[in-house]
């Protein structure tokens, strides 16, 4: 049992509450998983910039020194310090140099996310804690996902919680169990993707990115998800302007959703959206088994 929500904005003058609207949904979920909490926030990219928000177990040693470290790859790379994590901004050009000198000067860093617009804060915890230590209520955005877990298939960690992200700028959060995640697993590794965790949640995301990398879109991706996932889940996933939502064919996980003109909102339960403004005239129903939604901001819904 775990609690999934996920806000896509249509109104930009919602824009600057998302971090507090997505916060007060995820609090309000925190009964469906005490382990760990996470959230991912998709900001407005900039031109030729790339992020990484990256994470680590002790960070006065692994962050002192961090911005000077990596100055000689991009003379324009900045780094904000926020408790555990660090959001690294450079040229887009040199994302991947920065990346590989990391791994080789502070390999006890880890990256939660990429790309050109989504942070990804996560640690063990209460989705309170999560939501003040990173300060996630002032943060601004297009649209998020968030997770508040309880532990059923591996440890409780930083790495094991959600979101997961194993592209840039896509990332997903997951409720329930996939019973064919160890063969999937072996044949993404033999198409060339890389896990951190154990956790089958994280090879859902990485079969997502696989199919992305194909050529489909994230709708695409979620319809083939249906044949090729076996067990319980449904998944709300975010891409660098998508949001898209799919269960399996049982359904047996609880979700509801609900749509106005300023947004479209998912909760495990309904009491997720209840604060949300104009609640009381959204379209409110529970998502069909088999069935994909799928919203981009650069496509007609």
């Amino acid at each position: 049992m775990c609690g999934i929500v996920g806000l896509f904005l249509k109104d930009k003058s919602l824009e600057p509450q998302l971090g507090a609207m997505l916060s007060d949904m995820l609090v309000i979920m925190t009964d469906r998983g005490p382990d760990s909490a996470g959230i991912a926030i998709y900001g407005a990219p900039s031109d030729g910039r790339a992020k990484l928000t990256v994470q680590s177990a002790k960070p006065a040693a692994d962050f002192a020194g961090l911005e000077a470290l990596l100055k000689p790859v991009d003379a324009s790379v900045s780094v904000e310090l926020k408790s555990t994590h660090a959001v690294i901004e450079t040229d887009a050009a040199q994302a991947a140099a920065v990346r590989e000198l990391l791994a080789q000067e502070r390999p006890d860093i880890r990256v939660m996310g990429s790309g050109d617009s989504v942070e990804i804060y996560k640690e063990v915890g209460l989705p309170k804690d999560v939501v003040s230590r990173f300060g996630i209520r002032a943060m601004g955005g297009t649209h998020g996902i968030g997770h508040t877990r309880m532990a059923t298939e591996s440890a409780v960690t930083t790495l094991g919680a959600h979101p997961f992200s194993t592209g840039a700028d896509q990332c997903l959060v997951h409720n329930g169990s996939l019973s064919n995640h160890n063969n999937l697993r072996r044949e993404l590794v033999r198409e060339g993707m890389t896990f951190e965790t154990q956790n089958d949640s994280e090879v859902a995301a990485a079969y997502l990115t696989a199919e992305m990398a194909k050529g489909k879109d994230l709708g695409q991706a979620l319809t083939s998800a249906l044949d090729d996932l076996d067990g319980f889940f449904t998944f709300v996933v975010g891409t660098k302007s998508g949001f898209g939502v799919v269960r399996d064919p049982i359904a047996c996980k609880p979700a509801v959703m609900a749509e106005t003109d300023q947004y479209i909102a998912f909760g495990s339960e309904y009491r997720a959206l209840v604060n949300l403004p104009g609640i009381e005239d959204a379209r409110v129903w529970e998502p069909e088994p088999a069935t994909v939604y799928f919203w981009d901001h650069e496509k007609a819904a």
